[in-house]
């Protein structure tokens, strides 16, 4: 996997007790697991559980920063957020809601890759909680099927739909297609801005985070990679 620019990450520790200092907590940090860390009773509670308890922990905090939820304009903001957080931006979450990818025979033989590019991923950095905005490509090589074009768009959503790390997230969408496809030849490229450098910290408001994944043939054959690369308009040196 090639990282053109990427945040330095180091290890995050999860001890709950632990004081999120500075000092334990760096400002940004790597989780080097492949699957989404989710606790063994994430999915115990209903949505609607978990939109209760959410919208009054959201108001603990408006309250604890001092707002007035009695305004007009705040009183609705813990449910609005608690909703949000279950029902959309963190949707993805719950394997209930992965995707149906149905494949279809490849009867026209069609054997040169297939590129989709320029699909919107809108994530959350799972470090700040901020979002992740930007495009994939993906490409892949029929091992004898082919995919709905939108199902590729749909597998980016359902992985991006969760906090996230960007890395994590372009090997997932890799892994699900070559299951789906049944073919280790899928590429993925990720170009995203993190607004947790744009809007905090260093407030850079120009840099991204250029993120690849690469299976089969596409991992084997540079000249394959780079020809992927050409087509969604990037640089081929690395």
């Amino acid at each position: 996997m090639y990282i053109f620019a990427t945040c330095n990450y180091h290890s995050m520790k999860t001890d709950p007790a632990l004081e999120a200092s500075q000092e334990t907590f760096p400002e940004d940090h790597f989780s080097g697991k492949e699957e989404t860390p989710l606790r063994e009773d994430a999915f115990l509670l209903s949505d609607e559980e978990k939109i209760d308890r959410i919208r009054q922990n959201v108001r603990d905090i408006l309250l604890t920063l001092g707002m007035d939820l009695d305004d007009d304009s705040l009183k609705g903001t813990p449910d609005r957020v608690a909703k949000m957080y279950v029902r959309e931006i963190f949707s993805g979450l719950h394997p209930q809601r992965r995707p149906k990818s149905s494949t279809f025979d490849n009867k026209y033989k069609y054997g040169e890759m297939l590129v989709e590019k320029n699909i919107t991923v809108y994530s959350t950095c799972e470090h700040h909680l901020l979002p992740i905005v930007g495009k994939a490509h993906i490409a892949y090589i029929s091992g004898g099927s082919v995919v709905g074009l939108s199902k590729m768009n749909r597998i980016v959503d359902y992985f991006a739909k969760r906090p996230q790390v960007q890395e994590r997230m372009n090997i997932q969408i890799v892994r699900e297609l070559q299951r789906v496809l049944g073919t280790e030849d899928v590429a993925c490229v990720i170009d995203a801005k993190h607004l947790c450098v744009n809007s905090r910290g260093i407030r850079d408001v120009d840099s991204s985070t250029v993120t690849s994944e690469y299976g089969g043939r596409f991992k084997e054959d540079e000249s394959l990679r780079r020809e992927f690369l050409e087509y969604i308009n990037l640089e081929t040196e690395f």
